[in-house]
């Protein structure tokens, strides 16, 4: 059986093997499921959870302008037919000028502190759970990446939905000659939350989550998969070493396609259900849940509705999966090079008192 383990090798085969030799991603003895990591080289899941976050934040601050531009194109034209309103965005380099323009700079990175809150937090538990599956060895049966990675996702997005709530609001904020959608007015971060608190109660933060979980878990689940089975490919085919960085590059590039294809529609139904005004009962005004707003917009905006801001979702999703992604595989294999060299060094001590 072939593992999908992202970084889990051994210290021979990441550090000692020979250049002529093929690296092996084969797990000599299946582990127990729920045993715990016995590989000295592993990197331990808190860490993981760490490592995770800070590489998905460090991505974040350079694919932040694309999801400014992602959010104000799902959400232009909501329930209406196509050519039945007036387009403001017309496309990735134009919606970044426009916005540029008329917001400036800073408004190509509105909501970013907010989006570094969710990026740090839903990435930090979804990669460090996805740690946790590899440790436990659920990643090694058949389809244990897929639902591992979905699994994780899902508690991610969870938990810091909130956070995705109000980097919505602020993305789609903005002067009422390009405004689209529903415009919230928040004087930032701090008076978002509160604001939403006070009107709508604790469970007001958590609103829209219905659309971010299946979201989170379609994108999770392919990306996760991808990379890992992309990373073992590009290594069985020894166009790189192992550890290379171009092929955890590679990998990262395959999966980023991936995810950008199988999760715009969930992102459209996200986007739009997150952004939504609410009545005195706190219900959504335009959408109930999440079927209601897919059947909504397929019959308002047809089929195509489902893929509005499909290029800057590819534009944002594949490098920012690269970035993530490399980022978090090389910090991976940075930690395990020093769990190694401390090992190596216990050993060099302890022979020595013997």
């Amino acid at each position: 059986m072939t593992s999908v383990r992202l970084l889990k090798t051994s210290p021979e085969e990441s550090f000692v093997q020979p250049a002529h030799s093929m690296a092996s991603t084969v797990s000599p003895v299946p582990q127990p499921v729920l045993s715990p990591p016995v590989s000295p080289a592993g990197v331990w899941p808190p860490l993981d959870f760490a490592l995770g976050a800070l590489a998905c934040c460090a991505a974040c601050i350079f694919t932040n302008p694309l999801e400014v531009v992602k959010t104000r194109l799902q959400l232009q034209g909501e329930l209406r037919a196509r050519g039945s309103y007036q387009r403001h965005y017309r496309g990735v380099l134009q919606a970044l000028w426009v916005v540029g323009r008329t917001d400036g700079l800073r408004g190509l990175q509105k909501g970013l502190s907010v989006g570094l809150i969710y990026q740090g937090v839903m990435n930090g538990v979804r990669l460090g759970s996805y740690s946790y599956c590899e440790a436990f060895g659920f990643t090694s049966f058949h389809g244990g990446s897929l639902l591992s990675g979905a699994g994780a996702g899902a508690l991610g997005a969870f938990i810091a939905s909130p956070a995705y709530l109000v980097k919505t609001h602020l993305q789609a904020q903005t002067v009422a000659t390009i405004a689209v959608g529903h415009q919230h007015n928040h004087l930032g971060v701090l008076d978002a939350f509160l604001t939403i608190y006070r009107r709508e109660g604790l469970t007001g933060l958590w609103r829209g989550v219905n659309g971010a979980v299946p979201r989170v878990m379609v994108g999770s689940a392919v990306q996760l998969a991808t990379f890992a089975s992309a990373k073992d490919w590009v290594t069985h085919f020894r166009w790189f070493s192992p550890n290379s960085w171009l092929t955890a590059l590679i990998a990262a590039m395959i999966s980023g396609v991936a995810v950008a294809v199988t999760m715009t529609p969930f992102d459209v139904i996200s986007t739009r259900l997150y952004n939504q005004p609410v009545d005195e009962s706190h219900r959504g005004r335009l959408y109930r849940g999440f079927s209601d707003c897919m059947l909504k917009v397929c019959r308002a905006e047809g089929l195509l509705g489902l893929y509005k801001g499909m290029g800057p979702v590819f534009l944002r999703l594949a490098p920012h999966t690269v970035l993530s992604m490399l980022f978090w595989d090389l910090m991976r294999q940075h930690a395990m090079k020093n769990n190694q060299d401390q090992e190596l060094t216990k050993t060099s001590c302890h022979d020595r008192l013997d």
